[in-house]
């Protein structure tokens, strides 16, 4: 029986990568680290995978995962965008993959769906409702890149089937309606 479940959740890309870590126990999630890559600084693409990749092993040494979840490219029009982002996406799941790591990919809107229960939730709306679920004074990022790698985390958690008691919201009126204590 495990006692405890590392999941590191990955928002793969190539200007900012957000990185996201929880703990599980006795099917209670809490927060362990999330970070953000600022990758703007670096001169070309393959610099900027190398250091998606040693950045991906340094945290998988360092915390420990059990299980890797990263967000599945969405589909865009621009194609060397979408390239670039596959790419980047690819060297995360490489760096994982080389520490024999299992991993799990989400799309976004299943990612937004298990936050908030709606799939086309902003940004935004994600990072509250983690704030809530990880029981978060405030969120210790301003990268909203950051916040979806722990949003990929608590989604892989979620749906991992570990979760003690689950709750089903079809939104934040829902959620305020079932859960009144946590408005303020």
């Amino acid at each position: 029986m495990i006692v405890e479940k590392i999941i590191l959740g990955i928002d793969p890309g190539t200007t900012i990568m957000g990185f996201g870590i929880i703990s599980v126990k006795k099917g209670k999630m809490e927060m362990v680290s999330i970070h953000e890559l600022l990758l703007k600084k670096y001169p070309n693409h393959e610099t900027k995978l190398k250091y998606i990749f040693d950045k991906t092993l340094a945290l998988i040494d360092e915390f420990h995962p059990d299980e890797v979840a990263l967000e599945a490219p969405f589909y865009g029009k621009n194609v060397q965008s979408m390239l670039k982002l596959g790419r980047a996406q690819g060297v995360a799941m490489a760096a994982s993959l080389h520490r024999n790591i299992p991993i799990t990919e989400y799309s976004p809107k299943k990612i937004k769906m298990a936050i908030t229960g709606n799939g086309n939730a902003s940004k935004e709306q994600v990072a509250g409702m983690l704030q809530s679920l990880l029981n978060l004074k405030e969120f210790p990022t301003k990268y909203l890149d950051a916040s979806d790698g722990l949003a990929v985390a608590v989604c892989h958690h979620f749906n991992s089937g570990t979760i003690a008691d689950t709750k089903s919201y079809t939104g934040w009126e829902s959620f305020l309606k079932q859960n009144p204590n946590r408005l303020k």
